[in-house]
């Protein structure tokens, strides 16, 4: 037999888009379509409704970049129609563009009632099956024409359109086709058998016979075809197909769980409040669908959005309520969003679970075994013991697939984090998690999955995402024809739950990888937007101090405690945590905003700290110094107050040779005629912590501009050229401190170097006015310490990290996410720096001519990407790191506290506020003091092993009488098998792992 196989696959491309889809919808007539334009920002349904409105026809240019227009569309059904199916096209101007980066609109019926999204793939609403002739139709569409910020498939191309304040006011979309159509469900159906069949027969191998098999049924199909006649001959088509889709898959075949999914960023190319939309667009949908399709099942994470649909769009949450009830509407993930896991702090990250899984249990009493965070841009290694602690035992993600040096091994196994707790993980071998049934997305899960001959499932998140959309009525009915086919996997719609069940149930003892779950792309998230990273870690050690003074207040002074402000404000944090505007990767609005949101916080979690701390200082005039820090400091206990201590800076000295030169007989540090660190000797030891020859405190400009992604990606060529910063403009003493102004490009940088009394640390305080383009500003600090591996801070611990780059692996780790510190030592003597606001960092090491090694750490200040926002990071900023010659990795933690926990001072009567909480062991920390969520006056106290050691410790309570103890879970449930917390009167003796944390709840006798 020849070899005609690109002629029959040419064939049925051209027919299908040329002939046979064009018929799906035969007949049609225009409907009458009025529109009403909302002066800025969406106004109620009620109000869209009820607006007047003027005429509008296709063709006709309309929305304003954000705006929203109301379509008001109405027609009668044909009397020819009766009996016959009939639909709504409703083409708001859609592109080819993907569903949720362009207009899209909501549908409602006169009385306000939803009915479904619209978007580029869904546009169509049911009028009637069977249609009745004569039939009045009128609906109400909520259109929003969002801007395409993606160029139209050029992406990363600067644009103002990303803020109401620079978007002007052109129209973005041209109306399109607004009519009543007859449904040709045979045609539609035919159209569904010939891509399923075409799309798999393009993966299945040239010298299978089932390809073959597939290319003659096809062939036949087309032959059976009637091109002018389409709709009189798609019964004879699909008759010639019927026999290739009802071959079985082989009994061992790939088995994939597909679940319906709508990945919604909850801030990203769009801002807050237009998510709120999209997510009622997206449910109206997905609840749609379940009607129709009784196997689909969909599943939603993110709190968040959750509570949006219930707080404002009542009629849709009515319908959402209804679809969980029936066990096909499935919530996921157990977090208020999809949040970053490598820079929220300890406490965020176990608030998110918190919050999310406590709103699912309110709202529906399910519990979420399955933290589900597709899109999120890398896993910090301290997370498998949070979402263990808030109750679950499976993680789901697929952003891992995209890292770009090398290829993680596994899809499903055992994550194991700092402390050694191992959750069951899958990553979808599908690579996407908008999967689209697709023949080639199913062939590349069977292919890909690295688990082959010890597991045979994995899962396919099913949807239009990223800006929603949802799985539409062609997937499903594709997945039908996948349930059980020759050549393909086999596809069901299954919940999360039923999958996990299914993989652990046949991998009881699957691989393990331990340590962090690295991405090798977005490394950049780490720095853009300094302004929201600075605004978030302010706002997380805000709500540290909060909570621990309005507890020791309703303990101590019986002051009310503020349960609704808190959390309202964790909430608002924890939605900014979300994986694109904490990484900084948003539009310019998104940003606007979470800046003045952040403002806002801190200026209402300062009037609670105030509140508190003045109800324990009580009325007069002594001076207190509150410590909110885990570790006293100048005489000042940790949780508690006391007469503030004398302390200052050493004077500068003028230096030989130029520069200056601070000595508080602990550190003598020398600041040469360039404003550069050259010397920081600890005079205990006699021990130099630069390098020889190099100076720290060095500024570094690197050019930054990466191949795509410009707001998250740094790529390694950055390294490859630089300018140091050393011409100084001004170097001078400033009282207890040495300024050195640099100015470079368009900007200009003011630095501080000080020495505190008493104290082996340096303080550095830098503010940049920053006006460079896509330009990365480094601060750099080469240290004379051979180390072979380093600490960064992560949540609840530590994690260590190669200083050199060995394997592909350790070379693609050229920036990395720390908290407050990052450590490094060799035996004998360490260096720790600790910032109050950075997160991206990079440590290199270097041989000199002496043989000695230079290990250089250089803390990462600030970007200038131009995409998604072109004003990225330009004005003002402030940064504070100090460098601690000689620490060891527990000074890391207490300096890295310290930087990021300032004392507050005020007068009163009181001459000390004694702690509600103490430990007697400083390898132990507090991570919060608050009280229980329940209202029930229980104070929750939760602490951990911060050094990555074995620990003993006390924690005593002073104020109250315990009456019960328990170790607990995040949400404060009474653990079953923890057993009894060891107590003695208001004593309570633990025993920890490394990096352990612990939940106590006590009541108060």
């Amino acid at each position: 037999m020849h070899d005609d196989r690109s002629l029959v696959e040419g064939r049925l491309t051209r027919v299908l888009r040329e002939r046979i889809r064009p018929a799906v919808y035969p007949e049609s007539t225009p409907l009458t379509v009025g529109m009403w334009t909302a002066p800025g920002e969406p106004v109620p349904v009620a109000e869209g409704i009820a607006a007047p409105t003027v005429p509008i026809a296709p063709g006709t240019p309309w929305g304003a970049p954000w705006g929203t227009t109301w379509f008001t569309v109405s027609g009668t059904v044909p009397a020819a129609w009766a009996g016959r199916t009939v639909e709504a096209v409703l083409d708001l101007g859609f592109t080819k563009a993907t569903p949720g980066f362009q207009c899209e609109g909501l549908v409602h019926l006169p009385d306000g009632t939803p009915v479904k999204g619209l978007h580029p793939r869904n546009s169509h609403v049911r009028v009637g099956s069977p249609a009745r002739g004569g039939e009045e139709v009128r609906w109400h569409v909520e259109a929003a024409s969002n801007p395409d910020l993606q160029d139209g498939g050029h992406p990363f191309e600067p644009t103002r359109l990303g803020d109401t304040l620079t978007a002007g006011d052109r129209p973005q979309y041209v109306l399109g086709r607004m009519d009543l159509a007859v449904l040709d469900e045979e045609v539609w159906n035919l159209v569904l058998d010939l891509e399923v069949l075409g799309e798999l027969m393009a993966e299945l191998p040239v010298e299978g016979a089932r390809r073959w098999e597939i290319l003659r049924a096809v062939d036949r199909a087309l032959d059976a075809v009637d091109l002018q006649d389409v709709g009189g001959t798609a019964a004879a088509a699909r008759e010639e197909l019927a026999g290739a889709l009802a071959t079985p898959a082989d009994p061992g075949a790939h088995r994939i769980s597909a679940v319906g999914h709508a990945h919604i960023d909850s801030a990203w190319l769009w801002p807050l409040r237009e998510t709120v939309r999209k997510v009622a667009r997206t449910t109206a949908n997905m609840t749609a669908l379940i009607e129709d399709e009784p196997e689909f099942v969909f599943t939603m994470s993110q709190a968040q959005q959750w509570a949006w649909v219930k707080e404002h769009r009542p009629e849709v949450w009515a319908k959402v309520v209804k679809a969980v009830a029936g066990g096909r509407f499935v919530p996921a993930g157990g977090m208020w969003v999809e949040s970053d896991t490598n820079m929220p702090g300890s406490e965020a990250m176990a608030r998110q679970f918190v919050h999310g899984k406590r709103f699912f249990l309110d709202e529906f009493g399910i519990e979420n075994d399955e933290a589900w965070l597709p899109d999120t841009f890398g896993f910090a290694a301290g997370l498998p013991q949070i979402i263990r602690a808030a109750g679950s035992t499976r993680l789901l993600t697929q952003k891992i697939s995209w890292s770009r040096t090398n290829a993680f091994p596994h899809h499903t196994f055992d994550w194991e984090g700092i402390d050694g707790t191992r959750i069951f993980t899958h990553f979808p071998p599908v690579d996407t998690y908008n999967c689209a049934m697709e023949g080639r997305q199913i062939a590349h899960a069977v292919r890909n999955f690295k688990e082959k001959g010890a597991a045979t499932v994995s899962l396919a998140p099913t949807g239009f995402g990223d800006g929603g959309g949802g799985t539409t009525r062609e997937m499903v009915a594709k997945a039908a024809r996948l349930k059980d086919l020759a050549g393909s996997a086999r596809v069901v719609w299954e919940s999360p739950s039923e999958f996990f069940a299914k993989a652990q149930a046949e991998y009881p003892e699957p691989p393990v990888w331990v340590g962090e779950l690295y991405l090798e792309l977005h490394r950049a998230t780490l720095t853009s937007q300094a302004g929201t990273k600075q605004g978030n870690r302010r706002s997380e050690h805000l709500l540290r101090e909060a909570e621990l003074w309005a507890a020791t207040a309703a303990v101590r002074a019986h002051s009310p405690y503020p349960y609704e402000e808190l959390d309202r404000i964790w909430k608002t944090v924890l939605l900014h945590q979300f994986h694109d505007i904490l990484p900084g990767s948003s539009i310019a609005w998104v940003h606007r905003e979470a800046r003045a949101t952040y403002a806002r916080i801190a200026a209402e979690l300062t009037a609670l700290i105030e509140t508190a701390q003045r109800a324990l200082a009580g009325e007069g005039e002594r001076p207190l110094a509150f410590n909110a820090a885990p570790h006293p400091r100048g005489g000042v206990p940790a949780g508690g107050a006391a007469a503030p201590a004398t302390t200052g800076t050493v004077l500068p000295a003028e230096r030989e040779g130029g520069g200056f030169v601070l000595d508080n007989g602990l550190l003598r540090i020398e600041i040469d005629g360039r404003g550069l660190v050259v010397s920081a000797r600890d005079l205990a030891t006699g021990r130099e912590a630069i390098a020889p020859g190099q100076a720290a405190n060095l500024l570094q400009l690197h050019p930054d501009f990466p191949n795509q992604w410009d707001a998250w990606d740094v790529d390694a060529f950055y390294r490859n050229t630089g300018t140091d910063l050393t011409d100084v403009a001004e170097l001078a003493a400033d009282g207890g401190s040495v300024r050195v102004l640099r100015v470079f490009g368009a900007s200009s940088v003011t630095q501080r170097l000080s020495l505190p009394a008493g104290a082996a640390r340096v303080d550095i305080e830098t503010e940049v006015d920053w006006h460079e383009t896509e330009k990365f500003l480094k601060l750099a600090f080469p240290l004379d310490v051979h180390a072979e591996r380093y600490a960064s801070e992560t949540q609840f611990g530590h994690v260590y990290r190669p200083t050199h780059t060995n394997t592909s692996w350790e070379w693609a780790k050229f920036e990395a996410c720390n908290h407050r510190f990052v450590h490094l030592e060799e035996p004998g003597f360490g260096v720790a720096l600790v910032n109050d606001s950075t997160y991206g960092h990079d440590v290199t090491r270097t041989v000199r001519e002496d043989g000695g090694t230079t290990t250089t750490v250089r803390a990462s200040l600030l970007r200038a990407p131009r995409y998604p926002d072109p004003e990225t990071d330009q004005g003002v900023h402030r940064f504070r790191h100090a460098l601690i010659p000689g620490a060891s990795v527990g000074d890391a933690v207490r300096e890295g506290y310290r930087a990021n926990l300032p004392e507050r001072r005020l007068t009163g009567g009181a001459t000390e506020v004694a702690p509600l909480v103490t430990i007697d062991n400083d390898a132990v920390v507090l991570s919060a003091v608050k009280l229980a969520d329940d209202r029930s006056g229980d104070l929750v106290v939760r602490v951990y092993e911060a050094r990555g050691g074995r620990a003993r410790a006390v924690v005593s309570v002073a104020g109250f009488p315990v009456g019960a103890a328990a170790r607990t879970d995040l949400l404060e449930r009474p653990l079953a098998d923890a057993g009894r917390p060891d107590v003695t009167g208001d004593a309570i003796a633990l025993s920890l792992r490394p990096f352990q944390m612990v939940t106590l709840r006590l009541t108060r006798g």
